[in-house]
C-alpha cells in the first residue's frame, strides 16, 4: 500500500501519457489538420486548459480566439467546441448521423448510474423507443392540450404559493415545475408541503447536474480512474458517485411505485397510456421506468430555471413588465386569470418568454455529443469518438444566443427583438438554438415551453415585480449563473406584491376543472 503515497496528479497524467504514446506510434497520419486550438503540452495535451467550472466562459473566449470551431486534446481525447449556430447546424443537423451519439460519462452515467436517462442514451434502439414514446404523446402543442387542465391547476397554485410566502419564490417554482411533471408522468398528485418525492427528486436533479458538468470530474477524461479506491490520489470523486447513486435509487424506487399506480386507477399520465391494454416483459418494463424517470429528469430542472430567471428579468427592467401586463390587461382584463386559450392573442407575452430563453440560457454547453466515424468538415479533420460541445452562453462573447451580430444588445432583456417594428425582421427564433439540435433536439419542448408561458403569463396579471428596499435601500440582484449541466440564475431578492384586490381575489378563487 506504502508505495501509492506519494502519487500525484503528475504521475496519473504520465501513466496516461504512455498509454497516449503507444497508440500513437501505431496510428495513421491524419487525412486534415484538427480544427484550431490553444497549444497543448507534450504528452498530456491540453490536460490545463480544460475548466472545471463554468466551462463555457472558457469555450466562449477560445471562440474569440479561434473562430467557429475549436479543438483541444486531453490525453489522446479529441474535444470540439462549436462556437456558432452555424457550426452547430452544419454538423449536428445536417450531419446528424454522425453526430447524435454520446459519449460514455463515466461520472453520470456509470458510476453515478443514469446511463439510461434519455439524456445520456448512446444513440440506438432503446434511443429510439423512448423518443417514440414520448413524441407520441406530448411530442407537439396538439397532443399537450390534454394536460392542460394540469397545468392550469399547478401553476394557480403556485400564484397562491407566491402570494404567501413570496420570500420562497425559488422553492415554490421548483415545488410547481415537480408537481407538473409528476401529474403528467405519472398522475401522482404532490403534497402541498414537503413532499418526500419532490424533495429526493430535487437532491437527485441537482446531483444529475453535477456529475454531467463539463470539465468537472477528471474520470470522464481518463475512464480507468473508475477502478481506483477511494483511498487513491485524485480518486475522492467516488465518494461523492456512492453518495449521489444512493440518491438515484431512493429516487427510482419512488418511481416504480408511481408505475404501479398508474397502472392502476390513476388519472391519466404519461405512464398510464404507455402501460394501457398491455403485458410488458422485463426488458421493456425497464424502458418504461426510464422513459418516465426521463421525462421527470428533463423537465423538473431546466422550467424552475427559465422561470426563476423571468422574476429576475421584471425585477431588472420594469419597462417590459410593464408593456406585458398593459398587453394582458387589454386582451384578457381583469376579472379573469388568463389562459392557453389567450396565448395566440398575447404576441408581446411570446415575445417575452422567447427572450427569456434568449437571455438565460438553461444548457449552457448543452449535453455533450460524440461523433459516431470519422469526418472531414470544413477541411478540418473530426475523428471518430470526438466529444462535441456546443457553447450557448457568456454576455461579453460573440456566439449562439448572445451573439451580437444575431442579437442587438443582447445582455438587454428586449422582448421587442422578436416582434416586428418599423419594418425590421424580429431577430433568430431563439427555440431553435435552446432546446438542442439535430436528433437530439430537447423531446419535451412543448411541455418545457407550455409550463414557461403559462406561469410567465399568470405571474404578471396578479403580481407587480420590482426591487427589494431593505432600511431604505433599493437593492440591484446581481445577473449571474451557476455551475452545471443546468445553469440557474444565483439567488436572488425582489419584491412581489398583488397589483390589486381584484387581483387577490383571483389568486384566491378555487376553480373546478
Amino acid at each position: 500500500m506504502l508505495i501509492f503515497t506519494n502519487i500525484t496528479w503528475l504521475d496519473l497524467c504520465l501513466a496516461s501519457a504512455g498509454v497516449y504514446l503507444i497508440k500513437q506510434a501505431f496510428s495513421k497520419k491524419n487525412p486534415a489538420p484538427y480544427p484550431p486550438g490553444p497549444l497543448g503540452w507534450p504528452l498530456v495535451g491540453n490536460v490545463a486548459d480544460m475548466p472545471h467550472t463554468k466551462a463555457w466562459l472558457t469555450f466562449a473566449q477560445w471562440g474569440k480566439k479561434y473562430g467557429d470551431i475549436s479543438h483541444v486534446e486531453v490525453l489522446g481525447r479529441h474535444i470540439i467546441v462549436l462556437n456558432s449556430v452555424k457550426a452547430a447546424i452544419e454538423l449536428l443537423d445536417k450531419k446528424s448521423s454522425v453526430y447524435s451519439d454520446r459519449p460514455v460519462l463515466t461520472m453520470g452515467g456509470e458510476l453515478v448510474g443514469w446511463k439510461y436517462a434519455l439524456g445520456l442514451l448512446s444513440y440506438g434502439d432503446r434511443f429510439r423507443y423512448y423518443r417514440k414514446n414520448i413524441h407520441r404523446l406530448i411530442g407537439n402543442r396538439a397532443a399537450m392540450d390534454i394536460y392542460e387542465p394540469i397545468e392550469e391547476i399547478e401553476t394557480r397554485q403556485l400564484l397562491k404559493r407566491i402570494f404567501a410566502k413570496p420570500e420562497q419564490l425559488q422553492a415554490h417554482i421548483r415545488h410547481t415545475a415537480g408537481a407538473i411533471i409528476l401529474r403528467i408522468s405519472y398522475g401522482y398528485e404532490v403534497k402541498e408541503n414537503h413532499d418526500p418525492f419532490i424533495d429526493v427528486a430535487d437532491r437527485a436533479m441537482n446531483q444529475l447536474s453535477r456529475s454531467t458538468d463539463t470539465g468537472a470530474f477528471m474520470v470522464d477524461i481518463m475512464p480507468w480512474l473508475a477502478k481506483a479506491p477511494e483511498w487513491f490520489p485524485g480518486a475522492g470523486f467516488k465518494c461523492l458517485a456512492r453518495e449521489w447513486r444512493q440518491t438515484l435509487e431512493e429516487m427510482f424506487s419512488d418511481h416504480e411505485l408511481n408505475i404501479s399506480q398508474a397502472a392502476g386507477v390513476a388519472p391519466v399520465s404519461f405512464t398510464s397510456n404507455l402501460l394501457q391494454g398491455r403485458t410488458l416483459s422485463a426488458e421493456e418494463d425497464h424502458m418504461v421506468k426510464w422513459s418516465a424517470l426521463s421525462l421527470y429528469s428533463g423537465g423538473a430542472d431546466t422550467t424552475v430555471s427559465t422561470i426563476y430567471s423571468i422574476f429576475l428579468a421584471m425585477t431588472l427592467f420594469p419597462d417590459v413588465q410593464k408593456k406585458a401586463q398593459v398587453e394582458i390587461d387589454a386582451v384578457v382584463g381583469t376579472d379573469r386569470l388568463p389562459s392557453f386559450a389567450d396565448r395566440n392573442s398575447l404576441p408581446y407575452i411570446e415575445a417575452l418568454v422567447k427572450e427569456a430563453l434568449r437571455w438565460n440560457v438553461v444548457a449552457p454547453t448543452g449535453i455533450i455529443h460524440c461523433a459516431s466515424e470519422n469526418d472531414i468538415h470544413d477541411g478540418y479533420y473530426i475523428p471518430k469518438g470526438s466529444l462535441i460541445i456546443f457553447d450557448m452562453l457568456e454576455f461579453h462573447a460573440r456566439f449562439m444566443l448572445n451573439d451580437p451580430q444575431t442579437y442587438a444588445n443582447p445582455s438587454q432583456f428586449n422582448p421587442e427583438r422578436f416582434l416586428d417594428n418599423d419594418g425590421k425582421d424580429p431577430e433568430r427564433e431563439p427555440r431553435t438554438i435552446c432546446f438542442g439540435f439535430g436528433r437530439r433536439i430537447c423531446p419535451g419542448l412543448h411541455l418545457a415551453d407550455a409550463s414557461i408561458w403559462l406561469s410567465t403569463v399568470m405571474s404578471l396579471a396578479v403580481f407587480d415585480i420590482s426591487k427589494i428596499v431593505e432600511n431604505g435601500v433599493e437593492h440591484t440582484p446581481e445577473v449571474d449563473s451557476s455551475s452545471g449541466t443546468i445553469s440557474h440564475p444565483k439567488p436572488f431578492k425582489c419584491s412581489i406584491k398583488p397589483r390589486s384586490a381584484k387581483a387577490v381575489a383571483l389568486i384566491q378563487e378555487n376553480v373546478n376543472y
